[in-house]
């Protein structure tokens, strides 16, 4: 996957993220907050972007066991909103990239 593609999706998941309101957008950014937790262990304080975007380019599966385990029983987020997290939670990860630029 490429940079820029990679950086369109995490710009789409944080703007989806930013949208959400109430209960389920702090739902949300606790499963967010969970990813970057893991994404530090897998990637380290520093990387590229490019670097980054490799790691995204494998990272549904782990991704996906994160937010199963993260999940509240009772919450509104979750499973169902894996795509959004993974992407939230890259996009902000990538903001401490060597090579940001806004």
């Amino acid at each position: 996957m490429t940079t820029d593609v990679a950086r369109h999706q995490w710009e789409e998941g944080l703007r989806r993220l930013a949208a959400e309101r109430g209960t389920r957008a702090r739902q949300l950014a606790d499963l967010v907050d969970a990813v970057q937790d893991e994404l530090r262990r897998r990637v380290g304080q520093t990387f590229t972007l490019a670097q980054l975007a490799a790691a995204y380019g494998g990272s549904e599966d782990w991704v996906r066991d994160v937010v199963v385990d993260s999940t509240q029983p009772r919450a509104q987020a979750g499973v169902r909103d894996t795509a959004l997290v993974q992407d939230a939670a890259f996009g902000n990860y990538a903001r401490g990239a060597t090579d940001y630029r806004p």
